[in-house]
This record gives structure tokens, sequence and C-alpha cells, in this order.
């Protein structure tokens, strides 16, 4: 999205000469002369908020000029001043709390929010960055009356619901991983939680990010173009996309690739997906500068007026740059009917109206919300609810939780004293951002002994790191070695500037410097838990072996130092669970530009992981018995329902993710093994639940070489569990799930 910083310097230098082009100089001239003199258009009809919405929309847009309509396209949309309308900019950030816009709750980044699997804290979390996104905007609209700046409004950009299909793609920390259903059951649960139950009011409105097929390379998304067949389209990037949609997000912004051609912010096959299969009602914007990207990178069209008539004409209501401001010379050319215009600004105006921006301050309750609620204990609470539930212990032969034996405690790594691990991209800023290190300095006891050394350098060659750290940790009872990535070396393209591929990963193993140094602490002998920071799965088979416990942390919010303490000390359960599978090595990967689903996620993969998608340890032990699946007593032929005993067999409180899978049955083509439900549950020792689930007719449903669902007969196989099934889950030790065979059909 930088970007959008160089096509801005072109928008100053063509915009007079543009507009007089256009013949419009003479109508914004008008406008100019009837500015109502006290700016605000209080008595007219679209100010009313007791009239039908649509009936204020139309009167609005009758009474703006050609010209205005047009700069209300695009996302730095300018005062109107005689009506009354202050400037609004329409790109805001919430990926994990409200970003770039300085003091908020930084809640985990999403990849940890996933790893939670837990619809109803997503949603809580949700709520909670619409309450802040709140409290900050009219915050802001106080202090600057005239309009708000970037990253102020109430039109977030979020959430990104892409599949993180290669581990290698550096974004896909904004993710909920490599999963269609997790990814649209949470990032639908999120929208539910930001934009609000009220059919007529938004309390922030969402967006549904990037359409269609996107995740990497970040060198190439200006001119890429994904070639996807038609059973990859429906059966792996579109699902989530399509809950979302059917469940009410406001807006949906468009890829800066291209799919089989066409570009995804002006694609006919998308838009009539979008809009005619599954009635999308809402806004669409460009990713920010993708318009340019059509004549600049993809040659698609030949100038900017060709490609802001391109977009526009095939459904792009939103340009987030420049561009649009060519729309003037398209209009005029003919090449844009005032038609098509209208209709995009129609789908703009329905979402400010629905977010109460011409109604009467006093008629939107959330206009009063004090900034008090911004970071506030609760908030933080949440923040660390979430971190501790997002965390996933991956090994542990019995050094976790610390024994209170443990009297000398050694903290090394790159990340450890710094609030960058915390945060991850698109992040907002806290008062208080709790480091690992300071999180574990304050719960230790009195009279254990901590140390902590830097260790070794986040990237660099083998013998870049500390002979006196390894000494140090000869001497500790237990060292708490803190490596992974950083933000800085994996994220956006020109965000993260250590990447060597602007942004993403070439490898997905641990530095040289970082391997290196683990090597030779583990030649002391003496346990070392190793703490993974980052946004994507880390391929460690040999650390895995070297280690006492492995323990992924993600990027973990402001609260991380204190939730990691909790897990660490044994205070809380890790509650975490893979939302991506864990490759042993980037050799396993099929090439990055290669967006066929074959060999890759737990669906497709033909290669056993080093850690399975699903999986997770706990501290207690989990059992799983009287698995049974039954037709609905309604006589429902398709519908069914799946009920099974869970006990927490150990000695202590602890959470767990049951998973359930569907296994189609042979001769069904090829169609994957798929997640269908998932649920999160916490029990006390020695306590069991009875749990029932239904399960949905569309489950007995797969896809066919030209993207048809169609219905399959046979004996299907629901897999219940605590990991996604294979040999590499049961090596690990996973509790046995259980396989319940259906007949359908």
């Amino acid at each position: 999205m930088a970007r959008e910083e160089l096509t801005r310097r072109r928008f100053l230098a063509l915009t007079s000469t543009s507009m007089i082009a256009a013949g419009l100089t003479g109508s914004l001239g008008a406008a100019t002369a009837r500015l109502n003199p006290t700016g605000s258009g209080g008595d007219l009809p679209f100010r009313n908020p007791h009239l039908p919405l649509a009936e204020r929309m139309e009167d609005l847009l009758a009474r703006l000029e050609p010209g205005e309509k047009i700069l209300q396209l695009m996302n730095d949309s300018p005062a109107i001043p005689r009506l009354g309308i202050p400037a609004y900019n329409w790109w805001s950030e919430a990926c994990h709390g409200v970003g770039r816009n300085g003091r908020a709750t930084v809640f985990p980044q999403t990849i940890a929010l996933a790893s939670s699997f837990d619809r109803d804290l997503i949603r809580r979390i949700g709520q909670t960055i619409a309450l802040e996104a709140r409290a900050k905007h009219h915050a802001a609209l106080r202090a600057s009356p005239n309009g708000t700046l970037r990253y102020q409004g109430l039109t977030f950009w979020t959430p990104n619901i892409n599949l993180f299909r290669d581990p290698r793609w550096g974004r896909g920390q904004e993710t909920f991983g490599e999963d269609p259903f997790l990814t649209g059951e949470l990032g639908s649960v999120l929208v539910r939680g930001m934009q609000g139950d009220d059919p007529n009011r938004l309390n922030v409105a969402a967006c549904a990010k990037h359409f269609a097929v996107h995740s990497g390379p970040e060198a190439k998304r200006h001119g890429f173009n994904a070639v996807v067949s038609d059973r990859d389209l429906r059966e792996s990037y579109l699902p989530h996309f399509e809950k979302l949609v059917r469940d009410g997000v406001e807006a949906v912004m468009g890829a800066y690739n291209r799919v089989n051609g066409e570009a995804c912010c002006a694609s006919a096959r998308l838009q009539s997906i979008l809009r005619t299969e599954w009635g999308f009602q809402g806004h669409f914007v460009s990713d920010c500068g993708a318009v340019d990207d059509f004549h600049q990178d993809h040659a698609l069209t030949r100038n900017p007026v060709e490609s802001a008539a391109l977009a526009v004409n095939l459904g792009c209501d939103l340009n987030c740059g420049c561009t649009y401001n060519d729309l003037h010379e398209a209009v005029r050319h003919g090449l844009v009917r005032a038609e098509v215009i209208d209709q995009s600004l129609r789908r703009l105006l329905r979402t400010r109206f629905r977010l109460g921006m011409f109604d009467p301050p006093a008629s939107v309750p959330a206009a009063h919300t004090p900034m008090e609620v911004v970071g506030s204990p609760s908030h933080r609470d949440l923040a660390r609810q979430a971190a501790t539930q997002g965390m996933v212990l991956l090994k542990n032969n019995g050094v976790l939780p610390l024994a209170p034996s443990v009297r000398n405690l050694l903290v090394v790594g790159p990340g450890a004293a710094s609030i960058d691990p915390l945060l991850g991209n698109y992040s907002g800023l806290n008062t208080s951002m709790v480091t690992l290190l300071e999180g574990i300095t304050g719960r230790i006891a009195e009279g254990v002994q901590l140390a902590y050394a830097h260790g070794c350098l986040p990237d660099g060659p083998a013998d870049g790191f500390s002979q006196i750290a390894v000494a140090q940790c000869a001497e500790a009872d237990v060292t708490i070695a803190v490596l992974g990535s950083l933000p800085t070396y994996e994220g956006e393209e020109g965000d993260a500037f250590g990447s060597r591929i602007k942004g993403d990963r070439e490898v997905i193993e641990l530095s040289a410097s970082q391997r290196g140094f683990l090597a030779k602490l583990r030649e002391t002998g003496k346990p070392v838990v190793l703490v993974l920071t980052g946004g994507g799965a880390i391929a460690c088979p040999d650390e895995h072996e070297w280690c006492a416990a492995v323990l992924q942390l993600w990027y973990p919010g402001c609260e991380g130092g204190t939730a990691l303490a909790e897990v660490l000390f044994g205070d809380i359960d890790p509650g975490g669970r893979l939302p991506v599978t864990v490759p042993r090595a980037t050799a396993d990967l099929p090439p990055f530009e290669d967006y066929a689903m074959a060999g890759r996620t737990y669906r497709f993969a033909t290669r056993e992981p080093l850690y399975p998608f699903g999986y997770g340890l706990s501290y207690t032990s989990w059992q799983l018995s009287e698995v049974q699946v039954a037709a609905n007593a309604s006589g429902e032929a398709d519908r069914h329902r799946l009920s099974f005993m869970l006990r927490n067999t150990g000695g202590r409180s602890g959470r767990t993710v049951v998973q359930v899978y569907a296994i189609p049955p042979s001769g069904s083509g090829g169609a994957p093994i798929s997640l269908i439900d998932f649920v999160a549950l916490e029990l006390t020792a020695g306590e069991s639940r009875r749990i029932i689930r239904t399960v949905q007719d569309s489950v007995w449903h797969v896809f066919n070489d030209q993207g048809q669902r169609r219905f399959q007969p046979g004996t299907w196989n629901l897999w219940v569990g605590f990991a996604s099934p294979g040999k590499r889950s049961a090596e690990l030790g996973v509790t046995p799930g259980r396989n319940c065979p259906v007949q359908i059909g």
C-alpha cells in the first residue's frame, strides 16, 4: 500500500488539468458559489434519520454535482462544504486491534487468534475493536470537524481472509490460516462483532480482503497472474469469502494480482460470483494503487483513463489511490456512463449512512463513546486471554510448567526484551507493551535467579552468537530461548525491509545464526524451552529433538509477556492449536508461484509434516468416547446429529479443541478431507461433558473439475479428534480420535 504515496504526487499534479479537460471547472465553481454559510445542511432530507435509507441516499445523490460524485469514489474523499459534509478518508486498519492510529489495545496477530479456534473470543475482540474505534474516531472528529486523517475512520479494511496456502508468504500472519472452513467461521464472527447485529446501523464497517486468489509472492503482486483451476477456486479459494458475504460483511477488497488473466479489481467473473451468485449488496474497494497496476504492470490498459474506466465499469466502487481522478476524462470521452458513477456512489453512501455519518450526533449513541475505553484494563485482560489461548505447545517432555525447583533461569534471544515480537504488522500501539522478558521477570518468585542475554543475531552466519550466553546456559537450571522470526523479516511488500524478497521468507527454517546458537545450547546438556515467535510455520525438526519443550508464540500482542509467563509457570493451560500445517523443510513445499492446491495444506499434502494442522498439547489429558452420528428426528435425510463425550482425565483444569473432519467416500474424484466443525472447551480435572453438534447437509457434497458442487452418496467418515487425522498425529502422541462411518444416500 505504500505505492499510494507515489500515486498521490501524480494526483496533485494532474488534478487541475484533468478537471479542465473534463469541462467540470464551471460546475465545481458554481457549487462553491452556493456554499451554505453555516456549513450544516441540517434541514435537508438526507440529514433526517427518520426517513427511509433509500430516500435519504437519493436526496443526497441528487444534490451532488458530477465532479463531486467522482471525487467521492476515492478513499480520500474531500469535504462538500455547501452540504456540511466533512472530508472522509476510507482507509482504516484493524487487523488485530485498531491499527496505525496511536493508542489502542493490541491483540495477538490474527494467526494467533486463529489458533484459539474460539468463535466467542473472536467475536468479543471484534466488539472491542469497534468500541475503541468509535471512541477514537469521534474524538478525532471533535478535534478536526472538517474531516479526519487516514486511519481515523470507521471503515476498516479488515479481515484478511486469504488462505495461508504457503508458509513463505509474509502476510500469512494477517490471516486465519490455511483452512477455508476455519477462516470462514472465525472471519464471520469477527465481522459480526465489529459491525454489530443492528440491520440498519453499523458499529463500524468491515471488509473481506483480498478477493479472491491472493497469497504472494509479495515481490510480484502488482503484475502477477494467479492461474487456478475451477475446482481449486470453488473448493479452496472462495468458500470463506462466500461465508462472510452471505453473513453480511459490508465491503470487499480486490487483490493486486490477476486471476486467470483478469485483474481482481476489474474481473467480470469475480463480480458475477460476488453480486449475482452470493447477492453482495455492499461496496467493493481496490487495494491501494491496484488500479494503476492495470496499465503499469498488468498491461491490460494503455493509460490511467482506461484503467479507471475498466475498474468502475466492472464494479470497483472505491479507488484506494488517485486513479479515479481520471474518471473525469473517461466520462468526457464516453468510456463511463453517469449511471455507473451513481451506482458506485450509492453503494458507498449506503455504508456511510449506516455508520450514522449524516445523522445528528445526538442520534448516534456511539458518538459519545469515551476515550477511557481505549486500552482499558478489561480490554487488556481480553488481549491477555487471547494470547494464552493462541499459544501452541508443540512439545513437552515434562519441563513445563516450570517446577518450583527451578531456581536459576536464563532467558535468551534477539526478541526476548523487544516489543517487536509482540506486534506483527498492521498494529496499533499501547502505553504498556509487556515484553516477554518483562512478563517472566514479573512472575518469578523471590529467590529465583534470573539472567538475560541477547544470545544471537536474528539473521546471520552460523557463528553469529554469544559464547558467554552459552556459558550462562550451562549454569542455569532451564533456559528459555526466544527465537524465530520478527516483523522486520516477514510482512507486506515495503514493510519487512529485512526480507530479501520484499516481505516473504525464502526459507521457513530458523536462520543459521539461531540454529548455530541453539545447537551450542544443546551441548550444555541443560533443558532448553524453545519459544518461537513469528507469523507462520517454522520448520524445525532438529530443534524439536534438541529441546525439552517447544512453544509457538506467534506475535502475542500487548500482554504477550504476561501471557507467556502464565503459560510457562502453569497458571493457565496453553490453549492454542495449529491453524496451519508445519512442514519438515522448505524443500517439501510446491513452488511458491504455483496456485494449484496439490501438495498444499493438510487437505492436499502428500508428505508427512513436522506438526499437523489442528495439533497442540495440553498440561492435562483428554479422552473422547461415545461418538455417535444419527439422522435428525425430523427425518431430514441429509441433516445429522453428532454427539460425543469429552472428559478431562488429568489432574488439573485445561482447555482443548475438539475437531470434526469429513472424509469423503472412495470414488469421489479426489475430494479432500475437510474440517467441518470445531469446539473449544475448558474442563476442570475429572469433568466430563456431552457435546452435541449438527452436521449440515452441505458436508455431503464434493466439487468436480469444473468447479461444480454435487451431492456425493456413499460411506462418509466423520473423524472426531484433537488434530487432523494422519500418521504424524499418532507419532506425536495426540490422544486418539474416533472415526464414525455415516452412510449417505
